[in-house]
């Protein structure tokens, strides 16, 4: 399927199947070389993240914890510029190698606020995003491990929505060219 709609707008392809799961693999395997043995405990990031997340963790070859954080910026195809903290963050420690999973960074909002939580916690930790707008990206903090750095268009399929819909396409897709 080259092209779809989704509510009220068309989409056309943008990273077939294929290609996102070779490059989650890469990365799998670039975090492992990272870890140098250090078992790592990923928190993938809800809702978003969680085909990201499931995919990269079956690729990695080593030892793995997984936890879930659940936060929202979004309304509709646009960042409301407010992180709302909706499941918090539990069982990971300080002696930990953390990962968080993201499944697109664009203004760096999301990571502000993770970023609030773990050092009230005193964690460290890592990021490692799928999808990664430089162009938007307000933040400070480097990302650790980038899958695809990609222009600031607006991307549904692999987790990622619009307005609740599409998370279970197989493909990821952008807004089409008008």
């Amino acid at each position: 399927m080259k092209k779809l709609r989704v509510h009220d707008l068309d989409f056309e392809i943008y990273l077939e199947e294929n290609t996102l799961k070779e490059r989650v693999s890469e990365m799998a395997h670039d975090i492992f070389r990272e870890m140098k043995g250090k078992t790592p405990h990923f928190v993938a990031i809800l809702n978003g993240s969680f085909v990201f997340a499931s995919d990269l963790l079956r690729a990695y070859p080593g030892d793995c914890k997984i936890s879930f954080v659940k936060l929202s910026s979004y309304d509709g195809m646009v960042s409301t510029g407010k992180v709302n903290e909706l499941i918090g963050l539990k069982d990971v420690s300080a002696e930990e190698a953390i990962i968080v999973l993201e499944d697109i960074v664009d203004t760096g909002g999301t990571l502000l606020k993770i970023d609030e939580i773990f050092k009230a916690q005193d964690l460290e930790w890592q990021i490692a995003s799928l999808f990664f707008k430089p162009i938007a990206y307000k933040g400070k903090r480097e990302i650790d491990f980038v899958g695809f750095e990609i222009l600031n268009d607006f991307i549904v399929g692999y987790g990622l929505d619009y307005n609740g819909l599409g998370r279970n396409l197989k493909n990821v897709y952008q807004l089409a060219k008008a």
